[in-house]
C-alpha cells in the first residue's frame, strides 16, 4: 500500500469500506489520517478472530486469537484524529468503544463519523479528551480493556500526560494497542523511558502485520543502524506495537 495526501482516504475492513476524509492543509496534525491507524486497523483485521458463524478457520496458528477477541469488550481511543482506527475496530468487532481527541480535532472527527454513519450502522461515540484533565478521563467511565492510540508519541511535552491518560483508561489485564512510528527522538526516548516503568511491553514483528499495510521505517537512523533496510525490532518496530498493562504496579 501507499499512502497518499488525497483528500479522501478509503479503508477497507472485511467486506466494508470506510471513507475517511483528511485536511492536511489545517493547523492540526489530528486532521490528517497518519499511516499507522491504517496499519494498526490492517494488523487486527488479519488477525482477529471473526465474530459468530463467520469465524476464521484455525488451518493455521493464530498467536493473536486471543489478545484481540473482541467480543464484550470495551474500548476507548486517543488521539482519534479523523476516526480511522475507532471506525475500523468497531467493524471488528469492539463495538462498544469511544473516540477521543481535544477539541479543534473533533470538527473533522464528526464529520468523519457522520459520513460513515451508512458503514457503521450508528454514530460512534465521542469525546474531547485532553491527556492531562483528570475529570475528563474519569467522565469516560474507566477501566478499558483495550486503549487505542497511533501516531501519539511526536512531542515530547505530551508523553507524560499520555502515558499518565493510557495507564488511568486501561484495566489491570487490559491491552493497549499503539501504532508507532518515530517522530521525535526526543519524545520516543522519554516515552520508551516512563513506559517501561509501568507497562509490559512487546513489539509486533514487522512480517505480522498485513502485507499491503506495511512499510519500511524512513526516519533518522537510531543508535545500532538499520538491519536489512528496516530498522531493528529491538528499537523502533516498525510501526505497530502491543503494550500489556503490568499487573505488578500499583
Amino acid at each position: 500500500m501507499k499512502f497518499t495526501d488525497s483528500p479522501v482516504i478509503e479503508l477497507p475492513v472485511h467486506n466494508a469500506i470506510l471513507s475517511i476524509q483528511q485536511d492536511n492543509g489545517s493547523f492540526h496534525v489530528g486532521t490528517s489520517v497518519w499511516p499507522c491507524s491504517l496499519v494498526l486497523v490492517k494488523f487486527a483485521e488479519r488477525w482477529a478472530p471473526l465474530p459468530g458463524p463467520n469465524l476464521r478457520p484455525t488451518t493455521t496458528p493464530n498467536p493473536y486469537a486471543q489478545l484481540l477477541d473482541f467480543g464484550s469488550k470495551r474500548g476507548v481511543e486517543l488521539g482519534a484524529g479523523c476516526g480511522a482506527a475507532g471506525m475500523g475496530f468497531y467493524l471488528l468487532g469492539l463495538t462498544d468503544v469511544i473516540l477521543t481527541d481535544i477539541s479543534p480535532v473533533m470538527p473533522a472527527l464528526k464529520r468523519n463519523l457522520k459520513n460513515n454513519k451508512s458503514v457503521l450502522a450508528k454514530t460512534l461515540k465521542h469525546s474531547v479528551l485532553y491527556w492531562n484533565n483528570a475529570d475528563q478521563i474519569k467522565s469516560l467511565k474507566p477501566p478499558y480493556d483495550f486503549v487505542l492510540a497511533t501516531d501519539v508519541v511526536y512531542i515530547e511535552e505530551s508523553v507524560g500526560p499520555l502515558i499518565s491518560a493510557m495507564e488511568a483508561l486501561v484495566s489491570d489485564d487490559g491491552v493497549i494497542l499503539l501504532g508507532y512510528q518515530l517522530r521525535s527522538p526526543e519524545a520516543h526516548k522519554l516515552f520508551w523511558e516512563m513506559s517501561e516503568k509501568v507497562f509490559e511491553i512487546e513489539k509486533v514483528p514487522h512480517e505480522d502485520l498485513h502485507p499491503e499495510y506495511a512499510y519500511e521505517e524512513a526516519d533518522e537512523e537510531e543508535e545500532g543502524g538499520r538491519e536489512n533496510g528496516r530498522y531493528p525490532m529491538s528499537l523502533i518496530s516498525g510501526p505497530m506495537l502491543k503494550i500489556k498493562y503490568s499487573e505488578e504496579e500499583t
